[in-house]
């Protein structure tokens, strides 16, 4: 059976969950294998709506067994919020696991977040303030704290004496905050530890067993491509690989076991935060799109720019993370609109550039050339076949496979399972 990587394309907030949701109904496994509860899945499904920040999106599926990895970041009262919301609807989170090497947010990470992004002012990156960037620092500067470490109580309050240390003296002496106090996060912590043990476990022996018994494996990613920390929008991104190379790392699963790379890409372009997006759109159109998808984060709140599809990225995307084929979701929300644009180039100082380029001073001056489609104006919601969808909106399909570089699998029109059609097998 194959390894699934399933990558955001964009900029994030493609529908990655509900893609997940869908295909984990055939899955044995599921692993989250970056970010942390910066990462908004909104699922909708038979147990209603679900918004999902760390808890893998298979968590629905009865036969899935649900690994936190070892790439992702886990704050642990944010994910026993999590755990109970699911258990009131009924969903059984007795399959969910924890890498013992998956790091732990702590609360001077949520504190220098905040303090860091406020002191920047004009120069905030637009981060969630859930502390992910300080505790992705923490974990290359050997710093960190990982859940495993939460079950070592002696071990741990050497550790921590010696972290809290250091950070209280940035806090004081730098941003003049109060001094976080030892015993009480030693405590809370230790009782996390607790918590948690149950859920705790060497997550790559388990994959390694299921592989060898040829079960099918999702790799669930967060946040998207465009803003991975080496071929992002840097530094306007995230904190962890976002790429289908970091689903290999961040899952411990081998990159030869991977066989399929599916990117997940909107209809349109959206983007959260700060940081250049040629395509954006600041006029009744990108309102329109706001408001009919009601594009507003999953974990903020926040109100998501909108723009018309940048191949050009998307492209470069395809190029990075090697997609086998792409599902294309919101689709339905172009339904109504009379004319529908893709940017194939950009201009920069008057020349037409084809690559998207690493330079976010240069990105930010993209001019983007435009390809025009005749919108289809007419609901698809409820096509189910290919076939089915009028005619200008198979054409916007087959453009858009031509200029990303590979086929489309899924086209959702809705965001219930049920309201997906299978272009060609995605599994």
């Amino acid at each position: 059976m194959p390894v699934i990587a399933v990558i955001g394309a964009q900029w994030g907030d493609e529908g990655k969950g509900r893609v997940v949701d869908l295909l984990a109904e055939k899955a044995d496994v599921v692993v989250r294998f970056s970010g942390g509860d910066n990462a908004g899945h909104t699922v909708i499904n038979s147990y209603g709506e679900s918004k999902l920040h760390i808890v893998p999106s298979g968590i629905f599926s009865p036969r899935a067994v649900c690994i936190i990895g070892n790439g992702a970041v886990v704050n642990p009262g944010a994910l026993f919020k999590e755990i109970g919301m699911l258990n009131q609807k009924g969903v059984d989170t007795s399959r969910l696991y924890i890498s013992d090497r998956a790091h732990v947010i702590m609360p001077y990470h949520i504190l220098l977040d905040d303090l860091e992004e406020t002191s920047c002012v004009d120069r905030a990156i637009g981060t969630t303030h859930k502390g992910i960037g300080p505790v992705f620092s923490d974990k290359i500067a050997r710093r960190g704290i990982r859940i495993g470490d939460l079950l070592e109580k002696q071990a741990f309050r050497e550790q921590l004496h010696f972290i809290l240390e250091q950070k209280n003296l940035i806090l004081t002496k730098i941003y003049g905050a109060s001094p976080l106090l030892f015993e009480k996060i030693y405590e809370e912590y230790v009782e996390y530890g607790k918590r948690l043990s149950p859920y705790i476990c060497e997550t790559t022996a388990m994959l390694d067993e299921a592989l060898r018994a040829g079960k099918l494996v999702l790799l669930e990613g967060a946040q998207g491509t465009l803003l991975d920390p080496d071929f992002g929008t840097y530094p306007y991104g995230t904190s962890s690989s976002s790429i289908a190379g970091g689903a290999s790392i961040g899952s411990g699963i081998s990159p030869n076991k991977i066989t399929k790379v599916l990117g997940v890409f909107k209809a349109y372009c959206t983007r959260v935060g700060s940081g250049p997006m040629p395509t954006e759109l600041k006029d009744e159109t990108g309102d329109l799109i706001r408001e009919r998808a009601h594009e507003y984060g999953a974990t903020t709140g926040r109100p998501r720019r909108c723009g018309w599809f940048d191949a050009v990225a998307a492209h470069f995307s395809h190029r990075i993370n090697g997609f086998t084929g792409m599902a294309l979701t919101r689709f339905d929300i172009l339904d109504t609109l009379p004319v529908i644009k893709i940017c194939t180039g950009y201009k920069v100082d008057g020349k037409t550039i084809n690559d998207f380029p690493a330079s976010i001073a240069m990105l930010g001056k993209c001019v983007p050339v435009y390809e025009e489609f005749p919108g289809w104006r007419a609901a698809t919601c409820d096509v189910r076949k290919f076939n089915d969808l009028p005619s200008a909106a198979k054409k916007y399909v087959k453009r858009l496979e031509e200029l990303v570089g590979c086929p489309a699998n899924l086209v959702c029109v809705g965001p219930a399972r049920e309201q997906t059609i299978e272009k060609s097998p995605a599994i």
